[in-house]
């Protein structure tokens, strides 16, 4: 289907919650980039053709060279911007195996969720992290 003459462009997005123990994995957006600074969920655009689980697995080994599994989606955020509009699926993912590194990111870091409000996210991130600092336990509980 086409999109109607002066429609955004609209993109899909998947946004890992990559959980170990207690904790997520948060990267932070290098220097030259959209939001350069921003701490957000790894992840990226989805490719023609391609999952947004396959999506979340390629892009999760290409920013920080970790193998993950996409569990469950648990919620979908859109965010227009000027040019486009986002279509963020965020999914909960097991960690699988490697040990994450600088490959694509300015840093990361693996936090508890009521530590998240001490990073700057992106807005399209803000009710998520809101959800996720106030109740932690029982928002996650609800999807493992």
């Amino acid at each position: 289907m086409s999109e109607a003459p002066g429609a955004k462009k609209r993109v899909d997005v998947g946004c890992a919650l990559i959980v170990r123990g207690e904790e997520l994995l948060i990267a932070q957006r290098k220097p030259g980039t959209n939001l350069a600074g921003y701490w957000e969920f790894p992840g990226g655009k989805r490719e023609a053709g391609e999952s947004l689980e396959e999506c979340l697995s390629r892009e999760v080994w290409e920013e920080l060279g970790v193998m993950i599994r996409a569990r469950r989606q648990i919620r979908v955020n859109q965010h227009e911007m000027p040019d486009r509009v986002l279509d963020l699926y965020f999914y909960v993912c097991d960690w699988i195996s490697g040990k994450p590194y600088r490959k694509d990111c300015l840093d990361f870091k693996w936090v508890r969720p009521e530590e998240l409000r001490k990073y700057q996210f992106p807005p399209a991130d803000l009710d998520l992290i809101r959800d996720l600092t106030v109740r932690p336990r029982f928002f996650l509980s609800r999807f493992f």
